[in-house]
């Protein structure tokens, strides 16, 4: 009797396993090209064998499987090409035009698990795509011993939509150690990032050595700490210590760059001029054609540009190298020098955003310089400033890129430009045969708040996850054969420390992955925002940071007469939200939201929590009434 209680338990316990794996979400981003779903799945042994193609450099890609597999106790062998391996990586020896240089196919059978591309880089990103096949335990940074580690059967093709697939880390507001930017560059890797835009100075901090110019670091790299909100601090007394900063050496940087490119990532280095050069005229003040400029420091974060009146800026004090110094020229010259053997990308990022024209308009010299190349605008003066630029980048063997400003006044045939102003600026460069790389404020700045201001440092403007995820880097319009890719930036004025860098960047950094990897066509909100709840599990394992936004609901206020109605908003779908006026702290039990909520006469606070069946999921937002209905439209 109790073998046939045992052997029905097995048969049910069988049939529930089966109807499980069959009914399987298989969650991977980016989205791939194609995934076909197989009975049955792969148990990886005890003892795991790895094939790899003889003499090819695989970068990272057998220490990453190795690393995570091994985290769990079983061991992990290496073997040449070795078709009875667990895993084998393969590289094609006619290439599959299908892939290109990073596409991948992966074949996930009862039997084991093989991986081929043209080329390395396409054996990385699958071999990043079969980790997302296994349990999330297998990102945890602690032993995991005993994790069985089991894959769904999947037929998999992949290659990535554009070429360009970048995350920006700005390091001048605050400094990142070497250390925290590998992690930074890690936690790209996984979603098949392939360009780290490393935003190395502004106004803020010099964060590159540049041997020929040791002031760059000795004065420029560092500043009077000041914490709070960024852009309301007092200004630096100049006896306060200016203790607060960093900077790269040559040595740091070329750790960076291996440690990039095992992984298959290339480094984009910015050097951010004319404007945002504060740092930079703080230890070299011969720069600027402005009186006083001896007595400027390094910005700790006090208002230094008046936005009031739009773009561009009028500037507190003149934060722009000279564009009619000729000493301006041999400066760039040797910092220019510096970073081309520094960054063996072919393009160097210049900046030319945000430059200030009062200082200018008002300028002798600069005034002389305009009579004398008959410019007769300001934004002439940029373009005749970033012309001679480009040819110093140009001797150099590289290729120059700047931000959308760099139109105005009109640019070279051959300069590149990043379209952040919105999208018409890369459409336009784009049609005009220059190579553009789209990074739209509107979907791609992720130093934006990403859920409601009672949750976020506040910032001026909001990016949420699903409109991050709308991003199209090949916008209609455009001449696609001159969009290299897309990226999103994260600026860090207010962002102090790593793990606010991780916040901030996860998940929207997942929105953008998809947006630059996967087909338009293969784009699904509601299936990505599935996905994105399932990654938390792995971003929770891996002890990653970041954003649960997604959960709470936006909240917009309306007027009729003199009553005030709050609706508040889900971002996805399967949540319930509850509130209170009452000043306690609302869970399940309260009233549900159904229909916008009327301002009690006398209610101080709204309260508002957010849950997923029983499970409370979102943050609890707290929000005065007085602050509600400064929040109408006018």
């Amino acid at each position: 009797m109790n073998k046939r209680i045992l052997t029905v338990f097995a048969l049910a316990f069988s049939l529930l396993g089966s109807a499980q794996q069959k009914n399987a979400v298989v969650a991977l981003i980016p989205e791939p090209v194609s995934v076909i779903e197989k009975p049955g799945s792969f148990a990886l042994p005890q003892n795991v064998t790895i094939s790899l193609p003889a003499k090819a450099d695989l970068g990272h890609t057998y220490a990453l499987l190795k690393d995570r597999i091994s985290n769990t106790g079983a061991t992990v062998q290496e073997q040449k090409e070795n078709t009875s391996a667990t895993i084998n990586l393969v590289l094609n020896k006619r290439a599959d035009s299908r892939l290109g240089d990073e596409g991948y196919t992966l074949s996930v059978t009862t039997g084991g698990v093989t991986v081929t591309a043209n080329k390395p880089a396409g054996l990385f990103y699958g071999a990043q795509t079969f980790l997302q096949l296994l349990p999330p335990q297998i990102e945890s940074v602690e032993r995991v011993d005993g994790l069985r580690l089991q894959a769904p059967a999947v037929e998999i093709v992949d290659y990535p939509r554009v070429g360009w697939r970048g995350l920006m880390l700005d390091v001048s507001r605050h400094f990142f150690t070497v250390d925290e930017v590998k992690q930074y560059i890690d936690n790209m890797s996984r979603f098949k990032y392939n360009m780290f835009h490393f935003h190395l100075t502004d106004d803020e901090g010099w964060r590159l050595q540049i041997k020929s110019l040791p002031r760059l670091t000795e004065i420029g790299a560092w500043r009077v700490n000041k914490v709070g909100l960024f852009n309301t601090f007092s200004a630096p007394l100049p006896d306060e210590p200016k203790s607060y900063g960093g900077y790269y050496t040559h040595e740091d940087i070329k750790a960076l760059v291996q440690y990039a490119r095992d992984r298959f990532i290339d480094i984009v280095p910015e050097i951010d001029v004319p404007g945002h050069s504060l740092a930079a005229i703080a230890s070299y003040p011969e720069l600027s054609c402005t009186e006083g400029a001896d007595k400027y420091q390094v910005r700790a974060g006090e208002p230094i540009m008046d936005w009031s009146h739009g773009a561009p800026p009028i500037a507190m004090v003149d934060n722009t190298l000279c564009p009619a110094n000729e000493k301006v020229y041999g400066f760039m010259d040797k910092v220019i020098t510096e970073v081309a053997q520094l960054f063996p990308f072919p393009y160097i990022h210049v900046g030319g955003d945000e430059a200030p024209h009062n200082f200018w308009e008002k300028n002798p010299q600069v005034q002389a310089l305009m009579k004398r190349e008959k410019l007769k605008t300001i934004p002439q003066v940029q373009a005749y400033f970033e012309k001679r630029l480009e040819k110093i980048v140009n001797s150099k063997g590289k290729k120059m890129m700047g931000w959308d400003e760099i139109l105005e006044g009109g640019i070279s045939p051959t300069a590149a430009l990043m379209s952040w102003r919105g999208e018409q600026y890369g459409i336009e460069a784009s049609k005009s045969k220059h190579y553009v790389v789209m990074s739209p404020t509107q979907f791609a700045y992720i130093d934006y708040m990403q859920g409601d201001v009672s949750t976020e440092v506040p910032i001026y403007a909001s990016l949420r996850l699903s409109q991050a995820y709308k991003f199209n880097p090949i916008p209609e319009g455009a001449n696609a054969k001159y969009i290299l890719g897309g990226q999103a930036n994260l600026w860090t004025e207010n962002v102090y420390n790593a793990r606010q860098a991780e916040y901030m960047t996860w998940p929207r950094g997942l929105a953008i992955a998809e947006s630059v990897w996967s087909p338009q066509e293969k784009k699904d909100w509601k299936k990505f925002a599935v996905k994105t709840e399932q990654f938390f599990d792995r971003f929770n394992a891996a002890e990653i940071k970041y954003s649960p936004a997604i959960y709470d609901p936006s909240v917009t206020v309306s007027k009729k007469d003199q009553a005030y109605f709050v609706t508040l908003t889900p971002e996805i779908d399967g949540l319930d939200i509850y509130t209170s006026f009452d000043n306690s702290a609302p869970d399940r039990f309260y009233p549900k939201y159904k229909e916008p909520l009327e301002i009690p006469k006398d209610a101080d606070e709204l309260r508002i929590i957010t849950y997923k069946g029983k499970k409370e999921v979102g943050r609890q937002m707290t929000i005065k009434v007085a602050d509600l209905k400064k929040r109408v439209k006018k």
